[in-house]
C-alpha cells in the first residue's frame, strides 16, 4: 500500500473513532437562519399563455435551513450547540423554534423580531410523471423581509455570542448577508476566538468577505472561486486561492466542487484535493452547511486541517447522495459513509 493510501486509511479510522466517541463539547454558531420549503410533483405540459411548466404538487415539506441546518447537524453529532440568530414573529419563525426544541437545541439565543418576516426559500421540484425519481428544481422563490434588520438586534446577538465563545471548542459563522452579522461584529467574534485559541469556520457570501478576515478556514464554492479568479485577472484557481488567503489572512480555504470534489488550500502553500466518491450524486443543496458541520466537529476536537477536510468531503458526499435536499448530516449517515470509504480502500488493496 502506498504511503498516501496508508495515511488516508489512518485518517478515516481516526475520524470514525471521533464520531463514536464524540463528547458534548460546545460549538458556538451565529448566522442567518431561514425556513426551507419544498414542493414536489410532476409537470407534463406547458400552459398555453406562457412557456412555463404546470406543476402538479404531490407533497410538500418544510425544514429549518442555513445556520439552522448547521445547528441540527452539530446536534445530531452529539455536540452541544449554542446558536444565535433572529426570526420573525410569524408561523415560519415559530416552526424553526419548535423544531429546535424538538431536537433538544436551546432557543435562548434566537431573538424574535416583531412585525418581521422570517426568510423563507421555496423550491419547486418536478419531472415528467413517469420519471419521478429524476426530479429537478423548476423554480426557487424567496420570501424575505423588506426592511434591513435593526442594527441593535445584530449588536445584541454578537454580544451574546462573545460570551459563549470562551467555553466553546469551535466558532461557526454562517453569513447569508441578511443582517445578523456586520463587518465589525464578525471581526469581534473571530478575534475573540483567536484569543481563546478556538478555530473559526466561516461560510461567507462573496459580497461579505470582509466578515471572514482572520478566520481559521473560509468555505467557498468552486463557481465563486472561479468568478473571483476572473475578477482578479489570474490564470489559475491556485493563484486565486493564494491571493484571497493572503488578502483576508485566512489560515486555509476549502473549495467545494460537488461532483468535482473538495480542495484544501493552506496559507503555507499546501494543497490537497479529495475527489468525489459519491456513487450517484443527485442533488447538492446543503453542501456548505455539511462542510461547516464537519469542520467544526473535527477542528473542535483538535484534529489537524488535513483530517478535517477529509471529514468535510465525506459530509459533502452524504449530501450529494441524499434522497431529499432537506436532509442534514447526522452521526449515523456520516459514520456509515466513513465505513464505506474504509471498505473501498481495503478492497482495492487486495
Amino acid at each position: 500500500m502506498s504511503e498516501g493510501r496508508t495515511e488516508r486509511k489512518k485518517i478515516l479510522k481516526n475520524l470514525r473513532n471521533l464520531l463514536d466517541d464524540m463528547g458534548s463539547s460546545k460549538v458556538t454558531l451565529i448566522g442567518d437562519i431561514m425556513l426551507d420549503r419544498y414542493h414536489h410533483g410532476y409537470s407534463n405540459r406547458l400552459i398555453s399563455t406562457a412557456p412555463v411548466p404546470v406543476l402538479k404538487i404531490l407533497r410538500s415539506e418544510e425544514s429549518p435551513g442555513a445556520a439552522a441546518h448547521i445547528a441540527r447537524g452539530l446536534n445530531s453529532l452529539g455536540l452541544d450547540v449554542s446558536v444565535f440568530s433572529s426570526v420573525g414573529d410569524d408561523r415560519e419563525g415559530d416552526f424553526i423554534k419548535n423544531q429546535f426544541l424538538s431536537d433538544g437545541i436551546s432557543i435562548d439565543g434566537i431573538e424574535t423580531v416583531n412585525n418581521r418576516q422570517t426568510l423563507t426559500k421555496i423550491r419547486f421540484f418536478g419531472s415528467r410523471q413517469s420519471l419521478l425519481e429524476k426530479t429537478q428544481i423548476l423554480l426557487q422563490a424567496d420570501r424575505e423581509p423588506l426592511d434591513e434588520l435593526d442594527i441593535e438586534v445584530s449588536n445584541r446577538l454578537v454580544e451574546m455570542t462573545l460570551k459563549s465563545i470562551p467555553d466553546s471548542c469551535a466558532l461557526v459563522i454562517s453569513d447569508y448577508d441578511k443582517g445578523v452579522l456586520t463587518d465589525v461584529g464578525a471581526q469581534k467574534l473571530i478575534q475573540c476566538a483567536k484569543k481563546y485559541s478556538i478555530p473559526s469556520i466561516v461560510d461567507p457570501k462573496l459580497t461579505g468577505l470582509e466578515r471572514s478576515r482572520g478566520a481559521t478556514v473560509a468555505l467557498f464554492e468552486i463557481r465563486g472561486l472561479d468568478l473571483l479568479r476572473r475578477r482578479l485577472m489570474l490564470e489559475s484557481a491556485k493563484e486565486a486561492a493564494s491571493s484571497l488567503i493572503k488578502t483576508y489572512n485566512w489560515d486555509s480555504m476549502i473549495v467545494l466542487g460537488g461532483i468535482d470534489g473538495v480542495t484544501l488550500y493552506e496559507a503555507d502553500g499546501n494543497i490537497e484535493f479529495i475527489p468525489c466518491a459519491a456513487p450517484s450524486p443527485s442533488q447538492q443543496i446543503g453542501l456548505h452547511d455539511a462542510a461547516a458541520t464537519a469542520l467544526a466537529a473535527a477542528l473542535g476536537n483538535r484534529f489537524p486541517m488535513s483530517s478535517a477536510v477529509v471529514l468535510a468531503a465525506a459530509a459533502c458526499e452524504c449530501v450529494l447522495s441524499a434522497q431529499a435536499s432537506h436532509e442534514f448530516v447526522n452521526r449515523r449517515t456520516l459514520g456509515l459513509w466513513l465505513d464505506e470509504l474504509l471498505w473501498q480502500l481495503q478492497i482495492s488493496d487486495r
